[in-house]
C-alpha cells in the first residue's frame, strides 16, 4: 500500500516537471484591446454636454425673464382710480385725490409740461394749450377751482357734490377732444405745391 502510494506521488511530480516545461512556453498574444468610449467620442461627449447646458440655461433665462411692461393708458387708469373713489365718501382727502387723478389725465392726455403745478398755475397752462381748446380748458378749470373750494372750506365738511362722476365725466370730454384732434390730423390734406406762373 505504501508502494502505491510512492509511485502514485512520482507520476505526479513527472506530470508537473512537464507542465512546468509548458508553463514557460510563449502563448499567443491576445487580440489588441479596442479604444474606451471615452477614447473615442469624448471630445464630442463634452462638446454636446456644455451645447445642452448651453440650451438650458437659454430656455431658463428666456422663460424667467423679465416680461416688458406694457404701459396701461392714460385715461383707463384715470377711470379705474376715479370709479374706486367714487364709492368712499366724499370728504377734504377724497376730493385732494380725485383733484391729482383730473389733472394726471389732462396732463399725461395732452402731453403738458412735467412739474407741480398750483391749480391756478395749472389753470392757465390749461387755458393757453391749443389741443385741448377753451370749451375742455374751461370744464376742468371750473372743476378743480370747486374742488379746492370744498377742501378748503372753514365750514365743515363739505356736502357731497358727486365728484368722481363730474371727473369721470371729464374724462369722456377729454377723449372726445383726443379722438377729434386725431381724425382732424388724418383728414388735413396734403397741399400740393403748384408751379408759378409768370404770364
Amino acid at each position: 500500500m505504501a508502494l502505491f502510494g510512492l509511485s502514485t506521488l512520482i507520476g505526479s511530480a513527472a506530470e508537473s516537471a512537464e507542465g512546468g516545461q509548458d508553463a514557460f512556453k510563449l502563448r499567443p498574444p491576445h487580440e489588441e484591446l479596442p479604444p474606451t468610449y471615452w477614447e473615442q467620442y469624448g471630445a464630442w461627449t463634452v462638446v454636446g454636454i456644455v451645447m445642452l447646458l448651453l440650451l438650458v440655461g437659454a430656455a431658463l433665462w428666456w422663460m424667467l425673464r423679465p416680461k416688458p411692461v406694457v404701459p396701461e393708458p392714460i385715461e383707463v387708469l384715470a377711470r379705474r382710480e376715479l370709479e374706486a373713489l367714487r364709492q368712499r365718501v366724499e370728504d377734504g382727502q377724497v376730493l385732494s385725490q380725485i383733484s391729482r387723478v383730473v389733472r394726471g389725465y389732462v396732463a399725461g392726455a395732452f402731453q403738458l409740461p412735467p412739474g407741480e403745478m398750483t391749480t391756478s398755475e395749472f389753470c392757465r397752462a390749461v387755458a393757453g394749450h391749443e389741443k385741448i381748446g377753451p370749451e375742455l380748458a374751461a370744464h376742468v378749470s371750473d372743476f378743480l377751482r370747486r374742488c379746492d373750494e370744498l377742501k378748503f372750506s372753514p365750514a365743515g365738511p363739505p356736502l357731497p357734490i358727486g365728484a368722481a362722476a363730474r371727473a369721470l365725466e371729464l374724462v369722456e370730454l377729454g377723449e372726445a377732444r383726443r379722438a377729434w384732434l386725431g381724425q382732424q390730423q388724418t383728414a388735413t390734406p396734403t397741399s400740393v405745391a403748384r408751379p408759378i406762373t409768370h404770364s
